[in-house]
Parts: C-alpha cells; structure tokens; sequence
C-alpha cells in the first residue's frame, strides 16, 4: 500500500514537521486541527465554539481534499485546553455531525499547539466507487 500525503490551501499550513493527513488504502488519517484562519495565519477569535468552528471547517478541507467527507469519518479525537468548556465545544461539534456521528473521545491536554482551547483530529474512509 503506499503512502499519499493531503495538502490544501483551504486549511492552514502544518506549523511542524507533520502533514495535515496521511491517506493508506481506503482510510485517511488526519493531523490534529486547531482554530486558524488559513487566511490569515492566525488562531480566530471568539473563545472555544469560534475555535472549534474553525477546526472542523479546516478538518471538512482536508477530508475533501483527501476524497473524504466528514460524513465518512469515524473516529475523532477532541482536545480541550480545560475539560470544563466540553459542552460549549460539543454543541459546535454538533452543527457539523448532524446524523450518524463518528465515535468520539475527548481529553482535557496540558497544553494545545499555539495555546489554543481545542484541537480534533480524525479518521475518515474513502466511499466505494
């Protein structure tokens, strides 16, 4: 099986040695995003449901770009900077997994790239031809 790199220039650009997916056979696999405006470089402002908007925005680009969708996803993984802000996180999250969501977990982290309050990451499969 070989290895193909996603890119897109509809989320930002990874800040680290990573790419923003891995896609393997009929799975892709995302790096962990968090609330930048791919515009401007810049985490947005509004606290964790702008930045939770902007995440799954970016992660929808990336899937997209990787033939997936978030319909096809199956499993994220949430990070919180404080556990306490899971349900404003988690009713944001809701707009964007409307029917069948994926499985989810969600941890509180010490510490989230750029200080931000949420980071996702996920799996999604490519839909058969």
């Amino acid at each position: 099986m070989k290895k193909h790199i996603i890119t897109t220039e509809k989320a930002p650009k990874a800040i680290g040695p990573y790419s923003a997916a891995v896609r393997v056979g009929h799975f892709v696999y995302t790096a962990g995003q968090i609330g930048i405006d791919p515009a401007t470089g810049e985490v947005v402002s509004g606290g964790v449901e702008a930045e939770t908007r902007q995440a799954l925005t970016n992660l929808k680009h990336i899937l997209e770009a990787a033939g997936a969708s978030l319909n096809t996803v199956v499993k994220t993984t949430v990070f919180l900077r404080d556990i306490n802000d899971f349900a404003r996180m988690n009713a944001v999250y809701a707009e964007f997994f409307t029917a069948a969501p994926p499985a989810r977990s969600a941890v509180q982290a010490a510490a989230l790239p750029k200080g931000v309050a949420v980071e996702i990451e996920a799996v999604a499969f490519l839909a058969e031809d």
